[in-house]
């Protein structure tokens, strides 16, 4: 039977279009970063980089009887400015995509599948703010500013890097995407 973190673990793949606060662990990913615009050449480049890295890692997986379902893309995405991130140019947006890992997934495996620019990398983000996304991206700041909202109410501010996970393929879903907004979070006091 095929490992599906889909549907084995819903606490990370699904959320409510209602910004709500979850806590995460840390988890292992496959990963790849750079700049520029989203689907842009260096975008594409590095996701086909990290979809061949994946499928190498459950080629071996499977032949060592722990198959499983290629996880979902995700992205950590941020400015290197004091300037709102949305009034930046997107060629000038960093990112590091993410696929990640099942835990039957060994370093040795991982070794034999993964080479540069992909690197195996352990992110725990902790107590975070989530909602779902649905709709084109371009709607994006709509769903942020009810998080924000959510965020000031709470007592809480950003800990970390904007992730999203992408529950519908971000090169053919359109304005039907469904994307899991999330921002890591500490008091703010």
């Amino acid at each position: 039977m095929k490992i599906d973190l889909a549907k084995s673990d819903k606490h990370y793949y699904t959320a409510s279009t209602e910004p709500e606060l979850r806590t995460f662990d840390g988890y292992d990913y496959l990963a790849v970063a750079g700049t520029g615009a989203p689907l842009g050449p260096e975008y594409s480049a590095a996701v086909s980089a990290l979809y061949r890295a994946a499928y190498g890692v459950k080629k071996l997986a499977k032949a060592a009887g722990q198959d499983f379902v290629v996880p979902k893309l995700e992205g950590l995405w941020w400015v290197d400015s004091d300037r709102p991130p949305l009034s930046v140019p997107r060629e000038e947006w960093l990112w590091r995509l993410l696929i990640r890992l099942p835990e039957a997934v060994t370093a040795e495996m991982t070794a034999a599948a993964v080479s540069r620019p992909v690197t195996v990398e352990r992110l725990t983000e902790g107590p975070s703010i989530q909602a779902l996304h649905l709709g084109p991206y371009a709607t994006e700041p709509e769903t942020l500013a009810r998080m924000a909202d959510f965020m000031a109410a709470q007592g809480l501010t950003m800990n970390g890097r904007h992730h999203e996970i992408y529950l519908s393929d971000p090169r053919r879903a359109g304005s039907a995407t469904k994307t899991i907004l999330r921002h890591p979070v500490r008091p703010s006091r």
